[in-house]
């Protein structure tokens, strides 16, 4: 994942991930038949990783609100570290990385709504919410890459922008 988080899309290659490992092409080969085999594993794993394991993490906390902000802490943390989300969202049109950044996207989306819900929205609004909600978050993800120092002041304005009645 750091050679898709470093250099996108293209640079999950099997030359270069056996040269970063210190293998050879045939072990790469040995595991993986070829490169959309490759890409497939590396996306589905940033899917877990970056999704389902967050939101097992984020359910620790007692309150929606509580998770709400646990969970926009966690994700813009993740996003310093090299954004691997603006790596697959630039790839969006790639046979591989398509289906599984949609199904990943529609999963957050999934997920947020239930903690509006949880807030007490109606659905409707739950799932509006849920959508602005993730549009602030890839927009965020967006400016961390360049503003990161007006990104992270925001965090608690925008919990409170998102739930208010």
């Amino acid at each position: 994942m750091t050679s898709l988080a470093e250099g996108g899309v293209p640079a999950v290659a099997i030359e270069p991930i056996a040269a970063r490992a210190g293998a050879t092409k045939g072990s790469v080969y040995h595991h993986f038949a070829n490169r959309d085999a490759l890409l497939q594993a590396t996306v589905e794993r940033w899917e877990r990783e970056h999704t389902e394991a967050v939101i097992e993490l984020v359910e620790a906390e007692e309150t929606p609100l509580g998770r709400l902000r646990v969970l926009f802490g966690t994700v813009l943390d993740r996003s310093r570290k090299g954004s691997i989300e603006l790596a697959l969202h630039n790839a969006a049109d790639d046979p591989v990385v398509a289906p599984v950044l949609k199904r990943v996207s529609e999963r957050r989306i999934e997920y947020l709504t239930e903690l509006f819900a949880g807030l007490g929205f109606p659905p409707d609004v739950a799932h509006r919410r849920a959508v602005l909600a993730y549009s602030v978050y890839l927009g965020q993800v967006q400016m961390m890459a360049t503003l990161p120092e007006l990104v992270e002041p925001l965090l608690d304005e925008v919990v409170q922008v998102l739930t208010r009645d």
